[in-house]
């Protein structure tokens, strides 16, 4: 009897086993050779040490490595409750810890939005853009955020527990509550009402255990001083940190940028609407992450993770050539080839602007293109309604984790 049956691996699943195993390699040969690695995996881990140890947060950190530069904890204090949890490891081994996370996060956040034959190719591909390969080497969480937000809005379907993930996240770092307001817009009301529950839950167990870190980080800390005369470094990829390159510093720069939020976060309601209405809670979701890259005083070049998503979108609809030409954009020499630090951003010429705000401009340019799409046709072409838009097509495993083609 002859058996032709073909054995089919997924690749998908190998190239995240692989990624890991080369980051634990890498891991363990810097923790052996005390080799430094992991600015921002170095503060969690010093954080975590000042609640065990019974420290401010919000002075400067005792427990830092000698090589890390002094930088301040600027999360809320529950973001340090979890980061207890680094302090039974060595720098370079939590380093390692969050890198694992990297690759996993990528696949947990690419499924609803790639199709199955593009998914391969964006996973290899991720780790050559700029966010993505910056946050694993800083050792930053934005990856892990991202993916606990795709999962609560699409992987989770029916669950009780939805809504719940973008709480959590929200109280270790604030920016994501602007997926609270997303989930208004689109009428889960319940899973607002959970993620807001979890976020003021988790906000005040910290409050419970740390009382004057809490009363401090609300108070000023939050305020993120800090980072004030960075703004307009190349690598704040915010609306105000363009404000603060290209307008001096006064009046006339406020009003610029609170016309621009207030427009900003009514458009972005907008199209959301717009868009779940058309049954693509995909692009709704990429609408409201753009909107918080812009709004956000702070959009360092690692935040920008959300374009990994937006690749998997654009190729799964067949804009291969713009989704090419946006990864090739996003590999970080747009900022790297521009002069920067120390004030240098006010003196571009008009080219230097044009390349050193380059992200920015991308998004808002894809921002404009929503709302022109939105304006032409009643509904998003290509995204017929369905029973429930907020979830992939359950007619197999392959249709759950692949969005409609255009």
């Amino acid at each position: 009897m002859k058996w032709s049956k073909t054995l089919r691996v997924d690749p998908a699943p190998v190239i995240v086993g692989a990624a890991m195993t080369v980051l634990a390699v890498v891991a363990l040969i810097w923790w052996v050779s005390a080799t430094p690695l992991g600015v921002d995996s170095s503060v969690y881990r010093a954080g975590g040490l000042a609640v065990v140890h019974g420290e401010s947060l919000y002075s400067p950190l005792l427990a830092l490595p000698g090589w890390a530069p002094e930088l301040p904890f600027t999360y809320p204090p529950f973001a340090a409750l979890l980061f207890t949890s680094l302090t039974a490891l060595p720098t370079q081994l939590c380093w390692g810890l969050l890198a694992l996370a990297a690759a996993p996060s990528l696949y947990c956040t690419l499924r609803p939005f790639a199709d199955r034959a593009h998914l391969p190719l964006l996973l290899l591909g991720a780790f050559a853009l700029q966010p993505v390969w910056q946050t694993v080497g800083l050792g930053q969480v934005n990856l892990v955020l991202m993916a606990a937000v795709v999962a609560d809005m699409f992987l989770l379907r029916d669950s009780r527990f939805r809504g719940i993930a973008i709480g959590i996240v929200a109280a270790v770092k604030l920016i994501p509550l602007i997926f609270i307001a997303h989930l208004l817009v689109v009428r889960r009301f319940a899973d607002a009402a959970r993620a807001l529950a979890a976020f003021l839950g988790a906000t005040a167990l910290a409050m419970a255990v740390l009382p004057a870190d809490s009363l401090r980080y609300w108070t000023s800390a939050i305020f993120n001083d800090h980072f004030a005369e960075m703004k307009g470094w190349v690598g704040n990829q915010s609306w105000q940190g363009f404000v603060a390159r290209t307008i001096p510093e006064g009046g006339a720069a406020t009003v610029v940028i609170v016309a621009f939020g207030v427009t900003c976060a009514a458009l972005a309601m907008w199209l959301v609407h717009r868009f779940h209405r058309a049954g693509d809670d995909r692009a709704a979701l990429l609408v409201t992450a753009g909107c918080s890259l812009l709004i956000s005083p702070i959009s360092w070049t690692h935040h920008w993770v959300w374009v990994v998503p937006a690749l998997g979108y654009l190729a799964a609809r067949g804009h291969r050539g713009v989704a090419m030409a946006i990864a090739a954009l996003f590999t970080g020499w747009a900022v790297a080839v521009v002069p920067g630090g120390g004030g240098a951003e006010r003196d571009w010429t008009f080219a230097e602007g044009l390349v050193g705000n380059a992200y920015l401009i991308v998004l808002l340019a894809g921002g404009l293109a929503c709302l022109r799409a939105t304006r032409q046709r009643g509904r998003t072409p290509g995204c017929p309604r369905r029973a429930d838009p907020a979830l992939p097509s359950r007619r197999s495993d392959h249709h759950a984790r692949t969005p409609t083609s255009a």
